[in-house]
């Protein structure tokens, strides 16, 4: 099939050192399995659709799911957004991902942290919150549920802000803790304000245009069928393919 996607010998020769190591008995080709996890990903397909050319479906399920419990793709978008990124700006925001009847059926284990779903007015959804640079790059993802505020995202992802001159987001994050935060680690914010504000808060007009790449991010990530719609029940498996596909979108 002439449309089957194919990762290159450069970007796998990218991809390579932060694979786990082989114990026991050698893996397969690790170019015709990963291409085979692309595929399914970014069209949305059920495992057993895999086209043969990629492969035993087992074995591209297995390496997936063995790979995102480890948490291998996150690893590698954060080791490949630290290698080549400019954080002279950042900038972070929030999206909504419609989850599949499939992934939202059933109750979570008791005592786990959930699946990081929620209802809100356009029924269950997970909300991705996400930090990017200048190019609108992602650095750093995370997961809540729907209905959880962008403050909450921001409280959860502070600490994982890379050094950086400004850091632009809408009048979502307007919140002084944040501000303070930032101000602390000396990051100067772009952010307008709340118009319950009594005191109108001044910003960098000129600069917050450029805060439309994160929105193009989102769009581009949002191309992927897998992650568009969330059809995995567990939150680090759903995580994985956001990552993979950043990591193809952006960073090969």
């Amino acid at each position: 099939m002439s449309d089957l996607f194919w990762l290159t010998e450069a970007q796998m020769a990218r991809l390579r050192p932060f694979f786990p190591k082989s114990r026991g008995r050698p893996r397969v080709d690790d170019r015709r399995v990963l291409s085979g996890i692309i595929f399914i990903n970014r069209n949305g397909l059920r495992w057993r659709d895999a086209p043969k050319e990629y492969g035993p479906h087992k074995t591209l399920y297995n390496r997936w799911r063995r790979w995102s419990e480890m948490g291998v793709f996150a690893r590698i978008l954060v080791e490949l957004a630290d290698q080549g990124t400019d954080t002279g700006t950042v900038m972070i925001d929030a999206t909504y991902l419609k989850a599949h009847r499939t992934a939202s059926s059933l109750r979570g284990k008791k005592g786990g942290r959930g699946r990081a779903i929620g209802r809100t007015k356009g029924g269950m959804n997970t909300k991705l919150h996400a930090i990017c640079d200048a190019m609108g790059r992602p650095l750093r993802m995370f997961l809540t549920a729907g209905q959880v505020s962008d403050y909450r995202g921001a409280q959860a992802m502070s600490d994982a802000l890379p050094s950086a001159d400004w850091l632009l987001a809408d009048r979502g994050y307007d919140a002084d803790w944040f501000r303070e935060a930032l101000q602390d680690k000396k990051i100067r914010a772009c952010i307008p304000g709340r118009k319950s504000r009594k005191v109108p808060v001044k910003y960098d007009k000129r600069r917050y245009r450029r805060r439309n790449r994160i929105e193009i991010m989102f769009g581009r990530l949002k191309d992927w069928r897998r992650v568009a719609t969330r059809y995995d029940r567990n939150p680090v498996i759903f995580l994985s393919a956001i990552a993979l596909a950043a990591i193809v979108i952006f960073w090969l």
